[in-house]
């Protein structure tokens, strides 16, 4: 099965639960397991061997999984250190070990993953500009929504949170309806270039980013009396 390309990640609606049902028992991890198994070398390289049979394991899991769950399982791998969103996976000198610890290592990722991505769904309805906004006030909601998103990459504490930030916003762009390609434009536009690798921005930079990303959907600042948005300024990260 080819991977899933680059573009396709882009777009919410490739990853988004509610358009792609999971449904896991008992039942469905045997399966997991049992086409997992056979792929894990009997012998391994090891740190001599470069981990050549550990990596050439992964790729071959890799493939069942995305052949058997589709595109919103691209990224089940994608540990926290590596430039995803969760702890999982890892690497492969460490994650590809016995054929069942291996097969069980690889359905927890690929449970942490869609429990992230649940998570996000949840987060991004939250944080989308109700229908009827005013441009000011729809300009509010997507500045704070800039600001959360961001601030969640940067809870991973890794050099890689400014790509996770774009990512994050491209996701809630395209999860309102947004074109992938004029969402990756609005995000070029606002973030291109600002952040740095293991430098966490400080607040007015932040703040900076929020507006510019907000202002460039509406062409309004946001609307600044956050008095009437008590509810809303009380947001708490409950993804885990």
């Amino acid at each position: 099965m080819p991977p899933v390309s680059f573009e396709a990640t882009q777009d919410w609606n490739n990853l988004d639960p509610a358009r792609h049902p999971f449904v896991w028992d008992d039942e469905e991890e045997a399966r997991l397991h049992a086409l997992i198994r056979p792929w894990v070398p009997p012998v391994l390289s090891g740190s001599a061997g470069r981990w050549q049979c550990e990596w050439w394991c992964e790729e071959q899991v890799d493939a069942v999984v995305r052949e058997r769950y589709g595109s919103w399982a691209f990224a089940w791998r994608w540990d926290l250190g590596f430039g995803g969103h969760v702890n999982g996976w890892g690497h492969v000198s460490t994650a590809v070990t016995t054929p069942e610890a291996t097969a069980a290592r690889a359905a927890a990722a690929l449970l942490n993953w869609r429990r992230s991505l649940e998570w996000l769904a949840l987060r991004f309805a939250e944080l989308a500009p109700p229908p009827d906004a005013s441009p000011e006030d729809r300009s509010w909601h997507l500045e704070r929504a800039c600001v959360r998103l961001v601030t969640v990459a940067l809870d991973s504490g890794t050099d890689s949170w400014p790509g996770q930030s774009a990512r994050l916003l491209r996701w809630f762009l395209t999860s309102t309806g947004m074109d992938q390609d004029e969402a990756g434009r609005v995000v070029e536009a606002t973030i291109g270039g600002r952040f740095e690798s293991w430098v966490a921005p400080a607040r007015p930079l932040l703040d900076s980013v929020g507006e510019d990303f907000a202002v460039e959907l509406t062409g309004h600042l946001p609307y600044r009396d956050h008095r009437e948005r008590a509810d809303l300024e009380d947001f708490h990260d409950n993804r885990r």
